[in-house]
């Protein structure tokens, strides 16, 4: 029974950390990035306000329905509402109205509202889309970087490791006095410094780790980590495209170049709205009325005055009134023309900033070509640097064992491949990464596959 309890209690305690400790992918972490980013989340509040101005925009068109009342009671010397004599007595009195108005023409500027209210929902979710796209790109940068001092973590483990076998070894032979005690510092000093980039190497990650939990707004970091996977250099033909192609494929799908010209055509709109000002205003309206006092005094049948009640008197009384105004502009102290200039260079100021994002992202996709091609080749060649390091140190080791090498020479070979295996992890995800960038401007989703 107490091993059964035993038992149990060992399987919860694996369950409860498996369950805290959750192994992230790109695709998980790229995902949880653009559904939890406060950043998004504005923006998505911005989104909901364009779309409410739309609503407001077509409400303008709309008539307007109002309802008044009002109650009130005078002592003393007042008018009679009714027949506007005066009085000297205690008169209480009641006023209901419904009034109605509608634009009719207005130099088309409600409806230029309504198109302009509906760009700016469009690009409010250009701007969204463009920074979804924006948190991607560097959630997949700080998730490579995490992967890639996990690797150089692991390369720092095993060249500790055979440093260990060579200090054991060089212990032995030099207590037996087959080589010097020099020797054996020169290898306990490598061992060391092998420690230290142990060290620095588990704070890199663990810094890379909180970087990518931030961009993730997770913070518990103890318990956020990437899953233990291994990537190589994926297939790739999108350098048989050349930068024009890439180029032109991106100005038809990229939000931030469809977000610049969206603010060309709210420019446009703008302006439009500025020049309806210049068109006179027309508009109806409708009003009903009705009252009642209670020193209300009216002839009967037969002559002789008498009050009506409530209900008689609000028919009695009631009313109707309706008509059209016609506003023309004649002269403002110049604001509508103030108004036209300033949208006037309103949109050429967008105009220039559109032709202006369109320079940026052909220059951004010629340098992230450019880098493809060139972090490619500085990762092939840090590939053969390493190959011929390892076999440098392969000879030095065999020179070494049999005496004809002194420690300090044999660690310099060493630290050479060292060096020469950084270099390739670096590389490698630089290479990664740039060529990620490179197919996401070509429309292809981030994936490490």
């Amino acid at each position: 029974m107490k091993n059964s309890i035993t038992i149990l209690l060992l399987l919860f305690a694996v369950t409860l950390t498996s369950a805290q400790v959750r192994q992230w992918t790109l695709q998980e972490c790229v995902e949880y990035a653009v559904e939890n980013n406060l950043t998004v989340e504005q923006f998505e509040l911005d989104l909901e306000n364009a779309k409410i101005d739309k609503s407001d925009a077509i409400g303008n068109m709309l008539p307007s329905l109002n309802g008044s009342t009002s109650v009130s009671s005078n002592t003393g010397f007042s008018i009679n509402p009714t027949n506007n004599l005066p009085t000297n007595s205690t008169a209480n009195n009641m006023n209901i109205g419904v009034s109605s108005n509608v634009t009719l023409f207005d130099g088309l500027r409600n409806m230029h509202q309504l198109n302009r209210a509906k760009m700016n929902a469009i690009a409010n979710q250009y701007r969204l889309d463009n920074l979804k796209d924006d948190i991607r790109l560097n959630v997949a940068n700080a998730y490579l970087q995490v992967l890639s001092n996990k690797e150089q973590l692991k390369t720092f483990k095993a060249q500790y490791a055979v440093t260990e076998q060579d200090l054991k070894r060089t212990k032995e032979l030099v207590e037996s006095g087959v080589v010097p005690r020099g020797d054996l510092l020169e290898i306990e000093a490598t061992a060391a410094n092998q420690e230290q980039q142990i060290v620095n190497g588990e704070s890199n990650v663990l810094i890379a780790r909180v970087n990518l939990a931030q961009l993730l707004q997770i913070t518990d970091y103890e318990n956020f980590d990437i899953a233990e996977e291994e990537f190589d250099i994926p297939p790739s033909d999108i350098l048989k495209n050349s930068p024009k192609v890439i180029f032109d494929k991106a100005l038809g799908f990229r939000n931030d170049i469809k977000f610049s010209e969206s603010n060309v055509d709210l420019a446009e709109q703008d302006l439009k709205i500025a020049k309806g000002a210049y068109l006179p205003t027309l508009s109806a309206f409708f009003q009903y009325g009705t009252r009642y006092s209670d020193v209300t005094q009216i002839p009967d049948g037969d002559g002789i005055p008498y009050t009506p009640n409530l209900t008689d008197q609000l028919w009695i009384f009631d009313g109707i009134s309706y008509g059209a105004q016609l506003s023309i502009p004649i002269f403002n102290g110049w604001s509508t023309r103030n108004n036209v200039m300033r949208s006037k260079i309103s949109l050429e100021k967008a105009k220039l900033q559109f032709k202006q994002d369109k320079l940026d992202l052909e220059y951004t996709i010629q340098q992230a070509y450019v880098d493809v091609s060139t972090f490619e080749k500085a990762y092939i060649a840090a590939e053969k640097t390493l190959e011929a390091r390892r076999l440098a140190y392969e000879y030095a080791k065999e020179r070494f064992d049999v005496g004809l090498m002194n420690a300090f020479d044999f660690s310099q070979a060493q630290s050479r491949v060292e060096n020469a295996q950084a270099d390739v992890i670096r590389t490698k995800y630089d290479y990664i990464f740039r060529l990620k960038i490179l197919e996401f401007y070509f429309g292809l989703p981030i994936s490490l596959n």
